[in-house]
């Protein structure tokens, strides 16, 4: 009689083998975490970079408003995929695994998609976009447009999170920043064939050159893996017990890491919503791409740190205060570097020179970037305390966080923006920064409870 293991087993696995993974020293973190990190990195530098190539595009007004918000609509859309990395990560340990969670990552990729058709059907476009959100007539034309362009990110994007979790269970994670890389250099090139041959507006630029570049590193992604996929479904890493896991495991698991994403990224289209009525509502939604890129940039390193946590934990969170240390470390770090753009003299060397932004834009972005210096240490500290809670097997205490966030970000941003009648860009990040505290206080308390039970 063969014995069912514990699908859900914490305990750390090499891909090809049981051998449990060595006790981390802060240099191997660094190792592992770098690749990771490199590839989120890059993948911010894609906002800037088109930010500064919408600005010096015709309207750059109109059209930067409606680049960011083609792009929270298309991230919340994609929120039910996103998760598939951590779930590869964590999961696929056998064959079974493998193959019955890709089975299921397609399910979910088709699912995305045929959500983005359905938003672009006019009739739902326009009740939602100018009239639920309330986002301006000139926006939102660009947007839907852009939208059309974005047709292929929420498939593309599964189909290479799914297989970089693979890669990254195995240890391949420099594959992964090699993915990126090629991402990244693929949405340069159509950048700048619409910057320079194309004659479309600034925010179809933005989204062509998102979805070609998502869609090359997802092609890209398939030949990278296809080894450690051929090995797995050869049964190299078959151990001598069946660990079978169902399709019901499958999705306990992963529906509170979804609902996590879908809650979570509701708040920049929450924060669109609620900019398109308050104080200064067009400066606002300009303005709000460019620093929450750059804010994305130095949260990026943060947010490689989860898959990195997951992997390295060990049995029963034996590696935490090694993986604790290095938190402080890169929090430290990332928060500094963001303080040093918001408050010394190269605020205006990357708005105005790099970003492009008129003077008057620049000046009204600053306050809402100092708002935001705190939040890539908040984000290394959050991405910590989830990796215990996947590790843990309480993903559903994760997605309660996340509703606390944003139900925060709800509240505050009514606070200040209506109540107190801050700017509406002001009013936004910070209520961006009430919420992800207010998110952390909670998985404080419940990831040290399960450490020490």
């Amino acid at each position: 009689m063969v014995r069912r293991a514990d699908p859900f087993s914490s305990a750390p696995y090499n891909l090809m083998s049981d051998a449990p993974i060595e006790a981390p020293t802060q240099r191997s973190i660094f190792f592992f975490w770098s690749p990771l990190a490199a590839t989120w990195v890059m993948m911010a530098s894609e906002g800037p970079f088109l930010a500064a190539i919408i600005a010096r595009l015709p309207d750059p007004t109109y059209n930067l408003a409606a680049h960011g918000v083609a792009f929270a609509l298309a991230i919340l859309i994609e929120a039910p995929v996103i998760m598939l990395m951590s779930a590869a990560t964590s999961l696929v340990k056998d064959r079974v695994s493998f193959i019955k969670l890709r089975n299921f990552s397609r399910l979910l990729c088709l699912g995305t998609t045929v959500l983005l058709l359905v938003l672009l059907t006019p009739p739902v476009y326009d009740l939602l976009i100018p009239g639920v959100m309330g986002v301006p007539e000139e926006v939102a034309s660009l947007t839907y447009g852009a939208l059309w362009f974005m047709l292929p990110w929420p498939s593309a994007i599964g189909y290479r999170r799914f297989l970089q979790g693979v890669l990254i269970r195995s240890g391949k994670t420099k594959l992964v920043a090699y993915g990126t890389l090629i991402r990244l250099g693929a949405m340069i090139v159509a950048a700048l064939v619409g910057f320079l041959l194309l004659e479309i507006p600034g925010a179809w630029v933005g989204a062509m050159s998102l979805a070609t570049g998502v869609t090359i590193e997802a092609i890209a992604a398939r030949f990278m893996a296809s080894r450690t996929v051929r090995g797995i479904l050869d049964g190299e890493m078959d151990g001598s017990e069946s660990r079978d896991i169902t399709y019901s495991d499958i999705a306990r698991f992963y529906y509170p890491l979804a609902l996590t994403s879908l809650i979570g990224l509701t708040v920049q289209p929450l924060l669109t919503f609620f900019m398109g009525r308050s104080i200064s509502p067009v400066e606002s939604l300009a303005v709000f791409p460019v620093v929450h890129s750059l804010s994305f940039f130095f949260r990026s390193m943060g947010l490689a740190y989860q898959d990195t946590a997951i992997a390295l934990m060990g049995h029963r969170f034996k590696n935490y205060d090694a993986l604790a240390s290095f938190a402080l470390k890169l929090g430290t770090a990332t928060s500094a570097g963001l303080a040093l753009v918001a408050f010394t003299p190269l605020s205006e060397v990357y708005f105005v020179t790099v970003s492009g932004l008129t003077p008057e834009l620049a000046d009204f972005a600053l306050t809402p970037t100092r708002v935001m210096v705190m939040l890539p240490a908040l984000s290394v500290l959050l991405s910590l305390q989830r990796a215990v809670l996947v590790e843990g097997r309480r993903t559903e205490l994760i997605t309660i966080a996340t509703v606390l966030e944003v139900l925060t970000v709800a509240a505050v941003f009514v606070a200040l923006g209506f109540g107190m009648e801050l700017v509406g860009a002001t009013a936004a990040f910070s209520a961006f920064l009430g919420g992800r505290l207010m998110s952390n206080i909670y998985l404080a308390w419940e990831s040290r409870g399960m450490r020490s039970g």
